[in-house]
Formats: structure tokens, C-alpha cells, sequence
């Protein structure tokens, strides 16, 4: 498997000399191509902030960070801004969906962005939509549609660009258990299906659950990882909460 994610001495302190916070410090990761990974760890560890850095929103105190071979972290903002665009894709807790266009307009909207060919555009878009079961709905718009179909619609924005990789960042945090478990399939059936590699930041173990590893955060540290291997989803649940309680509590305190 070749490496598609490589940090490397990562940090990140907020404030000044006499007030800085270290919200995570010398953090190296290397995430696979077709992975599935996890980030988890109690409130207050730097498993968000990691995710930040990672992903191009926000810039790390030092370390470096490469994606499929691009330092991104050595890029200016107008060269990040179109490398975020074409290359990664985001599904957030809130969707940021745009309530003035469709379903099937927010889908291509990056796309459009990109200036894709329009005939590109209409089979990508009717494609994904395929997969992810939003073809019935394309025309109607974000606030006539449920929070899982809105949060569908989100992810099939994400992958859309075909990216090098998504970060998702609580992903199921707003949703109810059966739109949560359609969505986590569904992620599973495009890191399968589409290659599609994923960093996913959860709170939530049965999430956690379909992801190939887990990193676990304390402190701004990993603390460990854990690799489901051959394991069942059942025994890797649980393996993740006994994880979670040596972190300190159990799962109701990790958010």
C-alpha cells in the first residue's frame, strides 16, 4: 500500500510566549492509499486541531505535511486553495449545503469551480448520485430533504472530485442511528468501491467501528492505534471501548 498521507513532526500552538497552548506536538502519521482511519480521543486532546492541520485549514507551528507527493504545507494560499478544491474532499457535521441550489447543483459545484467540461459534470454528478441513492431527489433543494439525505448530499459533493483524500470531521454527529449507519455504509461502499481513502474524526465508537485503524489521541499525542486486521466489526467495537476507558472514561466522556 502506498502512502498517501505523511506527517512529520507536526505541531500546532495557539497564543504567545507566557500564553501558548499546544494543541498537539511532534504528531507522526502516514496514512495508506484506500484506508479507512479513524482519529478519536477525549475532548480537549488536538484530534480536531489534527485534523485542521492535516487537511489545509489550518497551517501547523512546524512540522510538515504531504499529500500524494505535495508539501502542502510549504504552499502558498492561492495555490492551497485550488489544491483543496480539486484534490480533497470535506463532509462536516453541518453539511454546509447552499439552500439556494439543488441537490444535484450542490453536488457539482465543485465541479463547476473546477470549469470540468458540463457533459463531465451531468455523468459525474448522475454517477454518484447512482451510488449513493439521491437520484429521486437531485431537483428538490437541501431544506425540503432530511438530515440524512442532506448529509449525503454533502458526502456525494466530497467525492464528486474523484479527491486524493476526505476528511470527514463527526460525520454522524447530527444524525439519528439509522441515518448514521446508512451513511457509515455508505462511506465503507466508496473506500471499497471508489478507492476512496478517509481520515475520520468520531467521538463515537460504533462509528469507529468501520474504519480499518484508529489513531487515538491524548494530550496532542497518539497514544495508540488500533488495526481491525481479520477482526469482526463486534470484536473491534469493543476492543475500541476498552481503548477508550485506558484513555480515561468511557465513551460518554470522549467527545
Amino acid at each position: 500500500m502506498s502512502e498517501l498521507l505523511i506527517a512529520k513532526g507536526l505541531q500546532k500552538v495557539y497564543g504567545r510566549k507566557g500564553n501558548a497552548y499546544t494543541a498537539i506536538q511532534s504528531i507522526d502519521l502516514t496514512v495508506g492509499k484506500g484506508e479507512f482511519v479513524g482519529i478519536m480521543g477525549p475532548s480537549g486532546s488536538g484530534k480536531t486541531t489534527l485534523l485542521n492541520t492535516l487537511s489545509t485549514i489550518d497551517r501547523p507551528t512546524s512540522g510538515s505535511v504531504t499529500i500524494n507527493g505535495t508539501d502542502v504545507v510549504q504552499m502558498n494560499e492561492q495555490d492551497l486553495a485550488t489544491f483543496r478544491r480539486e484534490r480533497l474532499g470535506f463532509i462536516f457535521q453541518d453539511y454546509n449545503l447552499l439552500d439556494t441550489l439543488s441537490v444535484e447543483e450542490n453536488i457539482a459545484l465543485p465541479l463547476a469551480l473546477a470549469k470540468v467540461n458540463p457533459d463531465e459534470i451531468d455523468d459525474r454528478v448522475h454517477h454518484i448520485a447512482a451510488k449513493l441513492g439521491l437520484e429521486e431527489i437531485l431537483n428538490k433543494f437541501p431544506y425540503e430533504i432530511s438530515g440524512g439525505q442532506q448529509q449525503r448530499t454533502a458526502a456525494a459533493r466530497a467525492i464528486v472530485v474523484r479527491p486524493d483524500l476526505i476528511f470527514a470531521d463527526e460525520p454522524t454527529g447530527a444524525l439519528d442511528s439509522k441515518s448514521a449507519t446508512a451513511l457509515l455504509q455508505m462511506m465503507t461502499q466508496i473506500n471499497d468501491e471508489e478507492t476512496a481513502t478517509i481520515l475520520m474524526v468520531t467521538h463515537d465508537a460504533f462509528s469507529a467501528s468501520y474504519c480499518h485503524r484508529i489513531l487515538f489521541i491524548k494530550d496532542g499525542e497518539i497514544f495508540t492505534e488500533l488495526d481491525r486486521g481479520h477482526l469482526t466489526r463486534k470484536v473491534y467495537f469493543q476492543k475500541i471501548l476498552d481503548v477508550l476507558s485506558a484513555l480515561g472514561g468511557g465513551q460518554s466522556d470522549i467527545i
